[in-house]
């Protein structure tokens, strides 16, 4: 290759396009493996599929080991670059969401397809197509990696990375780096790459709505004796206003990147059916980044067809709040707790307790590793990125930045808006994973030529901050 410092694009490139064939089909034997992280589900999977990684990067010589901190296995890897070269760390996670309902795929959600150029199946893309970057960009650069590479893949993200903290105390020395590419994120559009700035915080609020003592008779008791399910409906109503705007007084709100993005794309990327109506006010793009939102994703009642004629007198919720990058979580949850507790319909009594938390993020998207990065993108896509928010949240990015204060991150990653992470029929754009791979195997060697990659002065990034309530 050329000279070291200096990016031989054309030549990675080259590279990159030889290796697809092999990384593809070890992309396609990581998503058979059903890894879902949930306690509901075989954990000997998640265990299979952390050997899988394990085995990949001793492959490629790396020293590897799986630890667990009380939760699923994680595999950190490192090989070393030459004397004096930046160290770069590289994240990914290996567990992935549940499929849901088989019926609702178009192909099975653990046999990879090909379709139109997408390679559909659970975790294609989120996220064992960013293991599988990492790998292709290392094996580009066969026996002459250009930096030292720390690889970390953890095995619990889609359950809240519960065990990162202690795991990041007992293995940060072993962590530690002069960057971080966190590869977890979106693109803007197909052939559009984007560097993710800013995330959403998170919380997630269990209510309990109750009105009687036991169930009665609907018919001789209904009318002045209200019931838990309509007293909760009521209750979840209040948290927004008319317009759709969240109701909660006192929550951060910001203002998201000047990025062309109209309703019509909105309604085609998210599937909003005819006549169904936005919500909210202001851009779409602050509405989507920078404001919070509040979602009900799940209620406990007797199910229609188990119904019976009686006023039933408990009902729960859980409520997805979405945070402004820089709100406390602990200090929202504050809020949303007093808002419900201050809104009881009827008297109902009401309890409210913290389900689930995450800090946000907002990078100084500045210095050397920002730079390297939006060089490495134009190499591989022809021009630069954006820069972008994203609404959801990624709760491990404010625990790296908080664990190592002093290294630049860089969010990335190999989705799209067509990706359907989560969803039925995800999938993976296999044009755009290819450029994602060489942008990375560019970043990296232009890395080895920044005189201090994590330089990006004091403040690097504002992330949220609190401590798991007790109420959790």
């Amino acid at each position: 290759m050329s000279t070291p410092g200096v990016p031989d694009a054309e030549a990675l490139r080259t590279r990159v396009r030889e290796l697809l064939p092999g990384v593809r089909a070890d992309l396609e034997a990581l998503t058979r493996i059903p890894s879902v992280s949930l306690d509901a589900f075989d954990q000997a999977n998640v265990e299979a599929s952390a050997q899988a990684i394990a085995d990949l990067f001793a492959a490629e010589g790396f020293a590897v080991e799986i630890v667990r901190e009380g939760g699923r296995p994680a595999v950190i890897a490192r090989r070393e670059g030459p004397p004096g070269a930046p160290t770069v760390l590289l994240y990914a996670h290996h567990d992935v969401q549940p499929p849901g309902a088989e019926s609702d795929w178009d192909s099975p959600p653990f046999e990879p397809t090909e379709r139109d150029g997408r390679l559909y199946g659970r975790g294609a893309a989120d996220d064992k197509a960013g293991i599988m970057a990492h790998l292709a960009a290392i094996r580009a650069h066969g026996d002459a990696l250009p930096v030292t590479v720390v690889v970390f893949v953890e095995g619990e993200e889609e359950i809240g990375s519960e065990s990162l903290p202690a795991t990041l105390a007992a293995h940060g020395d072993k962590l530690a780096a002069d960057a971080i590419v966190l590869a977890d994120s979106t693109n803007w559009a197909i052939g559009e790459p984007a560097l993710t700035t800013t995330l959403r915080g998170l919380i997630r609020v269990v209510v309990t709505v109750s009105t009687l003592a036991h169930g009665i008779h609907s018919g001789m008791f209904g009318g002045p004796v209200p019931d838990a399910i309509t007293a909760l409906i009521r209750l979840l109503a209040t948290l927004h206003a008319d317009d759709g705007e969240v109701a909660i007084a006192g929550l951060r709100s910001g203002t998201a990147a000047e990025l062309p993005y109209d309703e019509a794309r909105l309604r085609a990327e998210s599937g909003l059916l005819d006549g169904v109506a936005t919500i909210g006010r202001g851009p779409l793009l602050d509405r989507l980044w920078t404001k919070p939102s509040a979602t009900t994703i799940g209620i406990d009642a007797p199910s229609v067809d188990t119904s019976a004629n009686t006023l039933v007198p408990s009902a729960r919720a859980k409520v997805s709040i979405r945070l402004a990058p820089d709100e406390d979580p602990l200090a929202a949850y504050g809020l949303v707790k007093a808002h419900l507790e201050g809104n009881a319909p009827w008297g109902a009594h009401v309890e409210v307790h913290l389900d689930d938390q995450g800090a946000g993020f907002a990078a100084h998207a500045d210095g050397p590793l920002y730079d390297a990065a939006r060089a490495a993108f134009a190499d591989a896509w022809g021009h630069p990125p954006v820069d972008i928010g994203v609404g959801g949240s990624i709760p491990f990015v404010a625990a790296f930045a908080e664990r190592f204060p002093d290294a630049a991150l860089l969010i990335t990653g190999v989705e799209d808006p067509d990706t359907r992470a989560h969803g039925a029929n995800e999938s993976l754009h296999l044009g755009e994973f290819e450029r994602v791979c060489l942008a990375e195997a560019v970043l990296l060697r232009r890395l080895a030529g920044a005189s201090r990659v994590g330089d990006t002065g004091p403040g690097m990034a504002d992330v949220g901050s609190g401590q798991p309530d007790p109420d959790a």
